[in-house]
């Protein structure tokens, strides 16, 4: 979607805190032996808390409030009572909810107990990554310049990025136009335009260059079995910085319901 006007602001930003509350309560609870069914419901109580509903839940009827994602699975992991997280994995909790017809996506990884050094360059490169590309994403800029910001933080990491995982617009619903890639397509000549509503989401990968679906039929996994992490932020395209939407509850601009 495209803003038009301060009232679609309120109602994203709205949506965005739900989400990212949900996200940063269920990231402090990842911790050895603990599972992703209990993660998933720490997730699903905050967003309910809000007064949001999951978004994959209402839109593709998906089995779970989040999607939790272990070491190679790169997005939509069920969570399941029967995966228990051990110390020196590596976990991803990708949040998305509509509240009061807005929508809004956001997500994050994190490294089990102590995180090895390869997690923790991993982890640290691909934060850099979607930052990078948040900081591309201006308004009457190319699309592609955000791939390029994402390709250029990962090769200097000695990391792949996941090709075929793109960011995408959100606001009116979960998935909209326009894809937003994390490599650079030279061909595509489409710009950004300010009011935009975008989630920005690099998948950085050990060595995997692209997803592939589980027999699971949900779970989307690292092409060679090496790990992934991923970072996500929804924000609103400006001619300047961007407006982030789904920053920590906690350094979010004070709102009031309408």
């Amino acid at each position: 979607m495209t803003i038009d006007g301060e009232e679609d602001v309120v109602g994203l930003r709205l949506a965005g805190a739900a989400v990212a509350d949900a996200r940063d309560n269920a990231i402090a609870a990842v911790e050895p032996g603990i599972s992703t069914a209990e993660l998933d419901s720490i997730a699903g109580t905050v967003l309910s808390q809000h007064g949001a509903v999951s978004a994959p839940k209402l839109a593709y009827d998906f089995p779970g409030h989040t999607c939790i994602s272990v070491n190679d699975a790169a997005a939509h992991g069920i969570p399941s009572r029967e995966v228990i997280l051990r110390d020196g994995d590596l976990v991803n909790i990708d949040v998305s909810a509509e509240l009061n017809g807005y929508w809004a996506d956001t997500g994050a990884s994190t490294a089990v107990g102590e995180a090895s050094p390869t997690i923790a360059r991993l982890l640290e490169a691909t934060k850099l990554a979607q930052a990078d590309a948040m900081a591309a994403a201006r308004a009457g800029r190319p699309i592609r310049l955000i791939g390029r910001a994402v390709q250029k933080r990962a090769d200097a990491y000695g990391f792949s990025v996941l090709a075929n995982l793109n960011g995408h617009g959100v606001g009116r619903f979960i998935h909209e136009t326009p894809d937003i890639p994390s490599i650079e397509i030279r061909r595509n000549r489409e710009r950004l335009v300010e009011g935009m509503v975008i989630a920005v989401e690099p998948f950085l990968s050990i060595s995997g260059t692209y997803a592939i679906e589980s027999e699971d039929r949900w779970t989307l996994r690292t092409n060679d079995a090496s790990l992934v992490a991923q970072f996500e932020h929804t924000m609103i395209v400006t001619n300047h910085e961007p407006i982030v939407l789904t920053l920590p509850v906690s350094s979010a601009p004070e709102l009031t319901k309408t």
